[in-house]
C-alpha cells in the first residue's frame, strides 16, 4: 500500500496562513483510504451467505460453548427440547429454504457472536418473512414453552443476540421490505430487518437520511438498533431513537401483534407503549416493523482531524465546538495514541497518518448544515480560535466527501483494529464528562500492578475512543485470550467505578448475557422490579431471550 501522502492546501484561507493544518492528497486517497472502507458488512453475510459459513466453521472452531464457561447459568428445567413434531410444525409455517436443522456448518454463524466470545447450542434456525409467519411462530413456541432468541445482524457486543442452550433462533433476515416513504413529512415505515445502511442509501436518493449512524451499518438491522436503542454517531445532532421512532409493529410472546405503525410527531393518547420496546432487546417480543422520523440530509458536510495534548484540551475543544458551530455541529468523537497505534499495526500497516506529529488524543470533528459559505465561515473562526489559545496543535480539514470518509474511517477502524490484535473486551459506559478517561488510565494501572499488562503478558493494550458529545466511552481491553482470572480482575470492578462516578454501565450496547447481572450498578432494586413485573406481564412464560438482560 503505498504512502498516504499530505501537502498544504487553499481551502480556508486562515489555515494556509498558519500553516498548521494539511489536506488529504485527493489522487492517492480515492484508492487507498488507509485501507479502512467499511468491512463491517461482512457480519451480515455471514449469515446470509452459504459459503461464509464455511469459512466461519474453520475461524470459530475453539470457541467453547457460552454454557461451558458460565457454570452459574442453569438451563430452565420449563423449557421444553425441540422435537420433530415441533420441526414438523415450522416446516408447515414456512418454506423449506427459511429452516435450518441438523447440518451443523450451517447454524454455526447463528450460534456463535462476531466477537466470537459467545456460543449457544441451537439446533433450529427459522426464518421467516412476514409478521404473520413470526406470529404464528411464537405462539407456537409459547404454547410449547420453547424458549426463542430473536436475531437480527448478529452484530452486538454483549452476547444478547445468539443462545445460551438450545432456544430457536428466530432470524429477521427475511424481514427487509421497505414498506412506505412520506417525503412530505420525512416519515418511513420498514420491515425490522432492513439493514441499516440500505436504509441510509434509500433515503439518500431522496434528499434524506437515516437518524443514526454506526460502524457496522452494513450489517445491523433496523429492528435490532430500536431493540438496543443502538446511539452511534449522530445521536448529537440527532437524539436517541426514543425520540426518533414514531411507531412500532411488534409481535408479543404469545403471538399478539402490536400495529402502532404511526407517522404521526404527536400523539398524546395513552401510555407511550412503543417505548418499552425501545432497548428491550427482544426479551418483550420481536420488532416486525419501524416507523422513524428521517431528517433532511445535509446539503454541506465537513470533517476535521485535530491532535489534542492532553484530554483537558479535549474537553475544552468540545465546549467551544458547542459554543461557536451551535447549529451546524453534528458529531463530536475522540480517540487515544493507543487506538492509532492498533490502527496502523493492524490495519494500515507502513501507510502515513494524516497528522506528522503524535498526540496523546485526537478529535474528529464533523459541521453540517444547508449553506457551505456559512458552514465554512463558522468552522474556519472556530478553528483559528483554537490555534491562537493553543487548545489543538495540530489538524487536517477534509476538502470532499472522499477524503472525510478517510478521516471518518480512521474512527471507525478502532474497533476492527481491536479484533485483529486479539480476544477483546468491550465495554460501553456513559459519565460525566471531566472524568471520563481516568477510567482508562485507573484501569491500566490496575492491570499494571495486577502484573499482567504489557509486552508479551495477557494483556497487550487497553484504549479508549467514543462519543464525547454524549458522553459515551467505548473502553476496550485487548487481551491473548479471553480466561476467567482476566475478566475476574475487570469485572466487577470497571461497573464498581463507573456507579462510583455516577456513570452507567451501557450507554448504547445494551445488556446482553454480559451484564445482565450487574445491573444493580446502574439501576435500584426498585426500578429492577419494576421491569421484572413488566417482563413477567408480558412474557409469562420466560421464552423471549432468556438468561439475558435482567439479572435473576
Amino acid at each position: 500500500m503505498r504512502n498516504f501522502v499530505l501537502r498544504n492546501f487553499q481551502c480556508l484561507s486562515f489555515l494556509s496562513r498558519k500553516a498548521l493544518f494539511r489536506s488529504i492528497l485527493k489522487n492517492h486517497v480515492r484508492n487507498v483510504g488507509f485501507g479502512l472502507e467499511r468491512k463491517h458488512k461482512s457480519y451480515s453475510t455471514l449469515n446470509q451467505d452459504p459459503k461464509a459459513a464455511s469459512v466461519y466453521t474453520h475461524k470459530n472452531a475453539e470457541v467453547s460453548f457460552t454454557a461451558d464457561k458460565y457454570l452459574n447459568l442453569k438451563r430452565n428445567p420449563n423449557f421444553s427440547e425441540l422435537t420433530q413434531e415441533d420441526i414438523t410444525f415450522f416446516q408447515s409455517v414456512l418454506p423449506s429454504n427459511n429452516i435450518i436443522v441438523g447440518n451443523e456448518d450451517d447454524l454455526l454463524p447463528y450460534n456463535i457472536d462476531w466477537m466470537r466470545k459467545y456460543r449457544g447450542k441451537s439446533k433450529l434456525i427459522v426464518r421467516p418473512k412476514t409478521t404473520k409467519q413470526i406470529s404464528e411462530i411464537l405462539k407456537y413456541c409459547n404454547d410449547r414453552r420453547l424458549a426463542v432468541v430473536p436475531q437480527g445482524g448478529n452484530t452486538g457486543l454483549v452476547g444478547g443476540g445468539v443462545p445460551v442452550f438450545d432456544e430457536i433462533v428466530i432470524s429477521t433476515n427475511n424481514l427487509n421490505k421497505i414498506r412506505s416513504f412520506d417525503h412530505l413529512s420525512g416519515s418511513l415505515i420498514c420491515d425490522g430487518g432492513c439493514i441499516l445502511e440500505n436504509l441510509d442509501n434509500y433515503l439518500a436518493e431522496k434528499g434524506f437520511m437515516m437518524p443514526l449512524d454506526l460502524g457496522a451499518k452494513g450489517s445491523c438491522q433496523i429492528g435490532g438498533n430500536v431493540a438496543t436503542n443502538a446511539g452511534g454517531l449522530r445521536l448529537l445532532r440527532y437524539g436517541s431513537l426514543h425520540g426518533s421512532v414514531l411507531g412500532l409493529e411488534v409481535v408479543l410472546p404469545d403471538g399478539t401483534v402490536l400495529d402502532n405503525l404511526v407517522t404521526l410527531r404527536k400523539d398524546n393518547t395513552g401510555y407511550d407503549i412503543k417505548q418499552l420496546f425501545i432497548g428491550s432487546e427482544g426479551t418483550l417480543g420481536i420488532i416486525a416493523g419501524v416507523s422513524i422520523q428521517t431528517p433532511r440530509k445535509p446539503k454541506a458536510v465537513n470533517v476535521v482531524l485535530l491532535g489534542s495534548n492532553s484530554f483537558e484540551k479535549v474537553q475544552e475543544t468540545f465546549i467551544r465546538a458547542k459554543d461557536e458551530l451551535t447549529e451546524i455541529l453534528s458529531a463530536f468523537e475522540f480517540w487515544d495514541a493507543n487506538s492509532v497505534k492498533l490502527i496502523q499495526a493492524h490495519i494500515v500497516q507502513g501507510s502515513k497518518f494524516p497528522l506528522d506529529t503524535n498526540y496523546p488524543f485526537y478529535i474528529l470533528i464533523e459541521v453540517s448544515g444547508s449553506n457551505k459559505v456559512h458552514n465554512d465561515e463558522k468552522l474556519s473562526s472556530f478553528l483559528e480560535n483554537l490555534l491562537e489559545n493553543q487548545i489543538v496543535g495540530d489538524g487536517v480539514v477534509a476538502q470532499d466527501e472522499t477524503q472525510a470518509k478517510v478521516i471518518w474511517a480512521i474512527r471507525e477502524g478502532i474497533p476492527e483494529a481491536c479484533n485483529k490484535a486479539g480476544s477483546v473486551y468491550k465495554y460501553d459506559l456513559s459519565m460525566p464528562l471531566e472524568c471520563m478517561y481516568k477510567l482508562v488510565e485507573d484501569l491500566r494501572r490496575k492491570l499494571m500492578d495486577a502484573g499482567v499488562y504489557g509486552k508479551d503478558l495477557p494483556i497487550n493494550n487497553v484504549i479508549g475512543f467514543g462519543h464525547i458529545g454524549d458522553g459515551n466511552l467505548h473502553l476496550n481491553v485487548s487481551a491473548q485470550n479471553y480466561t476467567p482470572e482476566i475478566t475476574a480482575l475487570i469485572e466487577p470492578w470497571i461497573y464498581e467505578w463507573t456507579e462510583k462516578h455516577n456513570g452507567s454501565i451501557s450507554a448504547e450496547h445494551g445488556l446482553g448475557l454480559m451484564k445482565a447481572e450487574y445491573l444493580r450498578y446502574s439501576k435500584s432494586s426498585s426500578m429492577i422490579n419494576i421491569m421484572k413485573k413488566i417482563k413477567k406481564e408480558l412474557d409469562p412464560n420466560g421464552i423471549m431471550n432468556p438468561y439475558k438482560f435482567l439479572p435473576d
